[in-house]
């Protein structure tokens, strides 16, 4: 079912907006912090933080009630439409909020402003993990820093656990999981992990070994900072690991046109669209094994029919360059697959104009949601479409 607009919502709102101080509206005066003493700015932002805490609330009340009358996919795309987040902060909150709903302590400390919204989302998240005490862990959010109050949800979880951490131990090791994504507001790359305590272990001492190594290696007049130095061993750990120098196994698809009147590469550009100097293309060409492919698009690897369901290499790369990213979330094209417009269960053939990228999030919206593969007929772009 498709979600009101914006502007509705705003309109069907107007009454409870204007009478909202009768409801307990949040409000933080306006003032000069210039003439703010030292202990007027410290109690400055706590009531701030209070009203933060607040206002989070409200907004899981939100969420959750637009994932009970939709689901949690338009309740996402609420978040991202109307608050601008990305994709990845509006699952988060979406998934937050579900938890919350069923933490009535927790939901009605950050209500009243008395516990941070990020020690509310730590409560949330352990409580999926394993049985939890919430008034103890509450009361304790109530008085702790976060640091501290890291440590405590830790042990409270070791404490009520009935076979010395084993489970807690196992559970980790089922939720392991890794992350390697584009930021949108930098355009670095981003790589997060999550392990169980003992690989977290021994990933930490080969990481650190890297890092001393890189250390004693380096001028000593021209250190790069300790993050830069952690992440230079992070890369070398993955890039080198036989440690000749050599990357073992790693590729980049680097997409260019070829002049034929000049008879030279132009506009090179990443899997993704993002352009690159020619003079990077020709220190990759010096520095790595090039295997080209010029592929046209009347070859009949194109268009496979119904030969075979998955796409060739060939279409994969000629998907790349003409979508350039998931068609849905803007998700890198080297995370997508294939899929097929009109499905192959639905007999569509595996030919170039029946396929376009997207990420599994996007695939599962596709197959289990209804979205809709969409084309502009003016510009021949594909796009995701919600259900009507």
């Amino acid at each position: 079912m498709e979600l009101a607009s914006a502007s509705t919502l705003i309109d069907e709102d107007s009454v409870w907006v204007q009478t909202s101080a009768a409801a307990g509206a949040v409000s933080v005066e306006a003032v000069d912090v210039a003439g703010l003493s030292d202990a007027g700015l410290s109690v400055r932002l706590g009531v701030i933080g209070r009203a933060e805490s607040r206002l989070a609330a409200m907004k899981s009340q939100v969420l959750v009630e637009v994932g009970r009358r939709h689901d949690s996919e338009v309740a996402q795309r609420l978040v991202r439409d109307e608050l601008r987040s990305s994709s990845r902060e509006a699952k988060r909150d979406v998934e937050s909020a579900a938890r919350l709903a069923e933490l009535p302590a927790t939901t009605e400390a950050l209500e009243s402003g008395g516990i941070p919204v990020g020690h509310a989302r730590l409560i949330a998240r352990v409580s999926g993990e394993s049985n939890i005490d919430e008034t103890l862990l509450v009361n304790a959010a109530n008085e702790q820093q976060f640091d501290d109050f890291v440590r405590t949800v830790k042990r409270h979880q070791q404490d009520v656990a009935d076979d010395d951490g084993k489970s807690l131990l196992d559970r980790q090791r089922k939720n392991r999981k890794a992350r390697f994504f584009e930021s949108a507001e930098t355009g670095m790359f981003v790589l997060s992990g999550e392990f169980d305590q003992i690989t977290g272990a021994r990933i930490a001492t080969a990481l650190t070994a890297k890092e001393r190594q890189i250390w004693h290696n380096e001028d000593s007049k021209a250190r790069p900072t300790p993050a830069q130095r952690m992440a230079d061993a992070l890369a070398e750990l993955i890039l080198q690991p036989s440690g000749d120098g050599r990357s073992s196994g790693t590729d980049l698809l680097v997409i260019a046109d070829y002049d034929t009147v000049q008879q030279q590469l132009n506009n090179p550009r990443l899997a993704d669209g993002s352009a690159i100097p020619i003079s990077e293309l020709h220190r990759l060409a010096l520095k790595a094994n090039i295997l080209p492919s010029i592929f046209d698009t009347k070859a009949q690897e194109m268009w496979l029919g119904r030969r075979l369901r998955t796409a060739s290499e060939a279409q994969r790369i000629a998907l790349i360059a003409r979508d350039q990213r998931c068609i849905g979330c803007s998700a890198n094209p080297l995370w997508c697959r294939a899929h097929h417009i009109i499905w192959w269960s639905h007999n569509g053939p595996t030919d170039l104009d029946n396929l376009v990228l997207v990420c599994d999030d996007c695939h599962h919206k596709i197959h289990d949601h209804q979205w809709q593969v969409h084309r502009n007929p003016r510009t021949h772009k594909y796009s995701l479409k919600p259900p009507i």
